[in-house]
């Protein structure tokens, strides 16, 4: 029976969950820190008016010195808040890392009563992404919800979408279907990817295998060892 996105995105993410986890603590804070760096040092980041972080689970990359960055300089800061009702994200404004709560699926999340961005009151809002794998052409595996992609598809062209993660979570291409939304930049601890020029509606086409790449194809941040290594087609549903 042929697999279908849904198996595809299913497996991928099974896979990298496993990986992201299995990284050691101090790898993963190190990279982490490489990462946030490369971010705090674009010039997305610095001409952004207002910065939309999340606050991160497990092994995914940490926004930590983005958001102690941002509070010195000044600067609007939110972080999402699930609603499960409409199976989105609503931002909301925090002024320390300390007013976080847990929210709906044990993510900490800004309480209620926060304020909510209002877009038309910034020129340039910089918002980061967390993700499960990545795409070269901004292309994003979230964790299954399609609550970013909902929220991405309400900003509008104005906003600059960032996804950050490690370099072994990029890949050539990832599967997608035309609901998802595409990144503008993908960010790792050895690169810096241009991904394209707005937040795009994803092609109308299927992957059939996710194809890892390599510095041989012009894109150093992909680690070479996971060429070949993925056919989702072979994989068993997890």
């Amino acid at each position: 029976m042929a697999t279908t996105v849904a198996d595809e995105k299913k497996n991928l993410r099974a896979i990298m969950i496993a990986c992201r986890d299995a990284l050691p603590g101090e790898r993963a804070a190190a990279w982490s820190e490489s990462v946030q760096r490369k971010v705090l040092a674009s010039e997305s980041y610095r001409d952004a008016s207002a910065i939309v972080l999340y606050a991160a689970i497990g092994n995914e990359v940490s926004t930590d010195l983005i958001l102690a960055d941002a509070l010195a300089s000044g600067r609007p800061v939110f972080y999402p808040s699930i609603d499960v009702a409409g199976k989105t994200i609503v931002v909301r404004r925090i002024r320390d890392r300390a007013e976080l709560v847990p929210g709906a699926y044990g993510i900490l999340e800004p309480p209620p009563s926060a304020e909510v961005l209002d877009r038309k009151s910034f020129a340039k809002v910089l918002v980061c992404v967390p993700g499960v794998a990545f795409g070269i052409e901004g292309q994003r595996l979230g964790r299954g919800g399609g609550h970013y992609d909902r929220f991405i598809a309400r900003l509008g062209g104005e906003a600059i979408t960032v996804g950050l993660a490690f370099s072994f979570q990029l890949f050539d291409r990832v599967p997608e279907t035309e609901l998802d939304r595409r990144l503008n930049f993908i960010v790792t601890e050895s690169e810096v990817h241009r991904a394209c020029e707005a937040p795009l509606l994803a092609r109308r086409t299927r992957t059939k295998e996710v194809n890892p790449g390599g510095s041989n194809h012009g894109n150093p941040g992909i680690h070479s060892w996971w060429r070949g290594l993925i056919h989702l087609g072979n994989i068993e549903p997890a």
